[in-house]
């Protein structure tokens, strides 16, 4: 029998400053080694001084998985020589004696499965290694510190996985779920890291560290699964060990023996006192987080009659949720939903595509709205969400200068129906037996009218025309 257990790191990027000094927490755009202090660099005499917002984003995120949070919370030193490690520790939570970490026993369920959470924790990021040179030979390990410091949420669960695609699945819903709170980014580099421990059927538990996507942490598992299995089957013991997924070659690779925590020599951080978690803050929590991804679905479905697959796509997606926010009425919100899922998805799905956009949630509620006022065809619509994505032009501009106008008017229709109706002779006649089949002729005439035929008026013509013969 497979377990799998998950470790995840979660940077809280949504904060301004690291989570004990009043560094930048978004180091990314500094040059190297510039975004420090002597706080983060852990020089003597500095003294953290706890970012409170981290505090509430994290308890956010508990609350939000359904974990116990405890009346007080304290920090430990976890000690460890590392080169990105400045202070010879990292200060972390602990849960050795008694709940004291920000979150414990939460839940997730994935495909009828519940995924337990052992704890969440709030702890410092490290620094950052950088590897330069163009072979083994030549290449030097530099160290930059400015991600030193930088706050995170470390999220373990229980080895409740039985196969990796359970934990592809798991950490989609995980990663949509941060973004929703607003706690994160889980797409920027670096801000959402797993690693994942594995064993078989009497095997040593293995760690697999910081893979950087789900993709790979996926094929990293599936890599380690079959090693494991072949190893097993030909009576060679499976070491305790911690191994790294080399990218390039689709392997798991030995980095050392699994260190065990008695290794770390935790001792509480005494510059830190305990923090007593109020009541009256987890309250207000509650009442301001954001709406719930499920709450959202079932708000969708239920209010607007927005089908269950694309409510689901659009309640889960941040941006595209706040995009339809911001532009719905009771009238078009269903439209609108078609619209984001069915054809902006496809033109932006990115990050880099999406910051690039010079759509307004007016743009799309015009856009809504000419649809259903029959103004134009949903085919030109689709045209038209291309100008706006390329010119950001406003959509009456767009349909008046592309001659996108629904053709309204029977004498306009006849002649394409007519048309139709001599080259799709066959088509007539089944169409006759079987009402089923108009659609096939309504399909014709707007191909002839290049998307602008009114579909309903459209409709009713042929319908007319088929039954005078």
């Amino acid at each position: 029998m497979t377990k799998i257990g998950l470790e995840i790191h979660c940077q809280l990027t949504k904060l301004e400053s690291k989570l004990f000094c009043s560094c930048k927490a978004d180091y990314r755009s500094f040059e190297p080694n510039s975004n420090i202090c002597p706080v983060c660099m852990g020089l003597p005499g500095s003294l953290p001084i706890l970012n409170k917002k981290a505090i509430e984003k994290a308890a956010m995120l508990s609350i939000a998985l359904g974990c116990k949070i405890p009346p007080k919370i304290g920090f430990f030193r976890k000690n460890y020589f590392y080169p990105d490690l400045p202070k010879n520790f990292q200060i972390t939570q602990y849960n050795a004696y008694g709940p004291t970490s920000i979150g414990y026993d939460g839940m997730i369920m994935i495909e009828d499965k519940e995924i337990k959470i052992r704890r969440i924790q709030l702890e410092e990021d490290p620094g950052r290694l950088v590897y330069s040179g163009s072979s083994e030979k030549t290449q030097i390990t530099l160290v930059d510190y400015n991600r030193a410091g930088t706050p995170l949420v470390e999220m373990v669960t229980e080895p409740d996985f039985e196969n990796p695609k359970q934990v592809r699945i798991f950490l989609n819903i995980l990663a949509d779920l941060v973004e929703n709170l607003d706690v994160a980014d889980p797409y920027l580099e670096g801000a959402f890291r797993v690693d994942g421990n594995i064993s078989i059927e009497k095997g040593n538990r293995v760690e697999i560290k910081n893979v950087g996507s789900f993709r790979d942490i996926e094929k990293a598992l599936h890599f380690e699964i079959t090693r494991q299995q072949s190893l097993a089957e030909r009576g060679i013991p499976i070491p305790a060990e911690t191994r790294h997924w080399d990218e390039a070659r689709k392997i798991t690779v030995s980095s050392r023996s699994k260190e065990e925590e008695q290794d770390y020599r935790y001792f509480p951080e005494e510059d830190i006192p305990r923090i007593i978690i109020e009541k009256s803050l987890l309250d207000n929590l509650k009442k301001t987080m954001p709406e719930s991804i499920m709450s959202k679905k079932e708000r969708y479905i239920n209010k607007y009659g927005i089908q269950t697959q694309v409510a689901e796509v659009l309640s889960s997606d941040k941006f595209y949720s706040d995009l339809f926010e911001q532009s719905h009425t009771e009238r078009n919100a269903k439209e609108i939903a078609n619209l984001i899922t069915t054809d902006l998805k496809g033109f932006a799905d990115t990050k880099e595509q999406r910051e690039q956009l010079k759509l307004t949630p007016k743009h799309l509620a015009d856009l809504a709205d000419a649809v259903l006022n029959n103004k134009i065809t949903r085919a030109s619509g689709k045209t038209t969400l291309q100008e706006i994505l390329k010119t950001g032009k406003p959509v009456s501009e767009i349909i008046s200068s592309l001659d996108l106008g629904n053709v309204d008017d029977e004498s306009s229709l006849v002649k394409a129906i007519d048309e139709v109706f001599i080259e799709e002779q066959k088509a007539v006649s089944e169409a006759k037996q079987n009402p089923d089949t108009i659609n096939y002729l309504v399909g014709k005439v707007m191909r002839k009218t290049k998307g602008k035929a009114n579909p309903s008026l459209t409709l009713d013509m042929i319908r007319k025309k088929l039954d005078s013969q």
